[in-house]
């Protein structure tokens, strides 16, 4: 290997590794903030990724459809508990905002010509009908057991994730898609040829992490999220709803799973099951964050996406292997040195 392979090879880690990073910190977060264990995390790359390349090739959203009768479902749902408290007075909120609002959206995008549409407001467009699929999936799956135990909402979470693969395969079909590219070309740096849309990636990740520690430490709901995940029961004491934490962390992690998808489908083809792989990798940096620290598992991220880079050069049929392998030592160091607490011991 020669520093030029070698600069390629780097490229390719940290772009893929950004990647990875995104899908870190929202495992983190959502992890923290509701003990899940967001397997279906990977789904929402491809969902982003499938509804961007049909917005760009002028064809309707198939995410539409879902957000639809989600939303629906999500309105009775709500309707019934708001009737058994009492507070009939609700209900038109309660339609209005989960079945009304996307079925308004869903008319007004059948009519907009999507082709000839600006990029970014394609983008919008397949982050509109995408992003919301968060705190539905959170409403209808995770919220009713949501004092569980972690294995059980594991269970959910794996459910979730068969559905939502089953649903890919059904919306858009078993072939792949792929956009173009924000910017054609790229620029030379030394031996190095590095692409715009390799920089488009470095940076939009980097500004998202910072935009997430930016919620995080100056916003007032970024706030209840940090006390939400410190202790949950303190939280609910001060005021802060878990239910309203819970769909928020799954909002964050739906857009950011979404916009990853939107990132890297012009550089590879995206399939409906593309984002389960993407996924685990992202979660592999989460566990060297312990599931708990956003910079570990920032730092995490970037070194699967070096560590599978450089594996595809050395050994390529045995690179997944070596980036999982990578799980082992990080448990076995948390075993070691981490107290363990049960479930029971918790309540």
């Amino acid at each position: 290997m020669d520093g030029s392979i070698a600069l390629l090879l780097a490229q390719d880690g940290i772009t893929n590794g950004a990647i990875y990073a995104l899908l870190s910190l929202a495992l983190v977060l959502v992890f923290a903030v509701t003990r899940v264990i967001f397997i279906p995390q990977g789904e929402f790359v491809a969902y982003g990724a499938l509804s961007m390349a049909a917005v760009n090739a002028g064809f309707l959203p198939p995410t539409m459809w879902v957000v639809v009768t989600l939303g629906v479902a999500v309105a009775i749902v709500d309707s019934v508990a708001a009737l058994r408290e009492g507070a009939p007075a609700r209900l038109p909120m309660i339609i209005l905002k989960n079945a009304v609002l996307p079925i308004l959206a869903m008319i007004v995008v059948r009519y907009l010509p999507l082709k000839d549409l600006a990029y970014p407001v394609q983008v919008l467009i397949a982050l509109g009908f995408v992003v919301p699929l968060g705190p539905q999936v959170y409403r209808l799956a995770f919220q009713p057991v949501a004092e569980a135990s972690v294995l059980l909402l594991l269970i959910v979470a794996v459910a979730v994730h068969f559905v939502m693969v089953g649903m890919g395969l059904f919306f858009f079909g078993a072939e792949g898609g792929r956009i173009p590219a924000f910017t054609d070309g790229g620029v030379t740096l030394g031996p190095a040829y590095i692409q715009y849309q390799t920089i488009w990636i470095v940076c939009i990740a980097a500004l998202l992490i910072a935009g997430l520690a930016l919620f995080f430490e100056h916003s007032i709901y970024g706030k209840a999220l940090r006390a939400t995940a410190i202790n949950r029961t303190g939280a609910r004491l001060m005021g802060i709803s878990a239910d309203l934490a819970g769909k928020l962390c799954f909002t964050l992690a739906a857009l950011v799973g979404a916009f990853s998808g939107i990132l890297i489908a012009p550089i590879t083809t995206i399939y409906y099951d593309t984002g389960f792989l993407i996924g685990l990798k992202g979660f592999v940096g989460a566990i060297i964050g312990g599931l708990a620290s956003y910079p570990l598992a920032a730092a995490g991220a970037i070194l699967v996406g070096l560590l599978e880079s450089y594996s595809s050069f050395y050994a390529s049929a045995y690179k997944e292997v070596i980036v999982f392998t990578l799980i082992l030592p990080v448990l076995l160091y948390q075993s070691l040195t981490t107290h363990h607490i049960d479930d029971e011991e918790e309540h």
